[in-house]
Formats: C-alpha cells, structure tokens, sequence
C-alpha cells in the first residue's frame, strides 16, 4: 500500500495526515513533502499518524532527519495519534524524547503557542494502560 497524504492547515500550523506504511519503500514521499513544506515558509508541522500502522528503522531515521529539516528552518515538527506499537517503537528508541507527541489535535496545534494550555502525552502511562488492557 502506497503511503498517502492529505493535509490541511489549523491556525497557521499545517496538518499533514499520512496513511500506510512509513518504510524503506516509502520514506521519500514524506522527505519530499517536508521539504516542499518548509521551502514554502510552513516550517509548523505536525505529522498526524492515525493511519499509519507500521514503521521501519529507515522510516524513523526519515522522521528524524524531517525533524531536523523542521527545526534547522526555525520551526518544530510533532507527532499525533500515534498506536500503541508507534508509541513502544519510540519508548524503544528513546526518541520520545526528541519529539513532541500529542493524543489530540487540538493539543498538538496549540503547544505552538506559548501561554496557551496543552495536554501533553504520558507515553509511560499509555504503554501501562495497554499492557493492562492485554491482560
């Protein structure tokens, strides 16, 4: 399955929804969507993952080397909806510490503006809630 994307934009932050697989086969689309992205001034960005079910080591590295394009333009790249084997592969990694992860859309687009009241995501307590529900 090909990777797609639909985007839009909320409060001068774009929203780009992607749905598939971000692997080796499928990592380039997203780079190029990023760059065109930032070349065109749109250096806030969150990548909204619902949809995706699957992530390989390439597609993380893309996602990192997206961040940084991001953050190098002056601007900050996070993450929504991620699953529960999302959010374990970044526990894993330990690149919850790098990005910014948001349950909610509203959270995500707000955490751009300073002073503005945001939920963070608790990846330790969503990790222990699955691992209960599993039980």
């Amino acid at each position: 399955m090909a990777l797609e994307f639909s985007e839009h934009e909320r409060e001068g932050v774009t929203i780009l929804a992607l749905k598939g697989r971000i692997t080796v086969g499928e990592v380039t689309p997203v780079r190029d969507k990023i760059t065109e992205l930032v070349a065109a001034g749109h250096n806030q960005v969150v990548l909204d993952l619902q949809h995706v079910d699957y992530i390989d080591s390439t597609g993380l590295g893309n996602l990192v080397i997206s961040y940084t394009q991001v953050k190098n333009a002056g601007g900050a790249l996070k993450l929504l909806h991620l699953n529960k084997r999302n959010v374990e592969l970044l526990a894993l990694t330990r690149l919850h510490t790098i990005f910014e992860v948001f349950a909610e859309e509203t959270d995500a687009v707000n955490s751009f503006f300073p002073g503005r009241e945001i939920k963070h995501f608790d990846i330790l307590s969503f990790v222990q809630e699955a691992e209960k529900a599993e039980s």
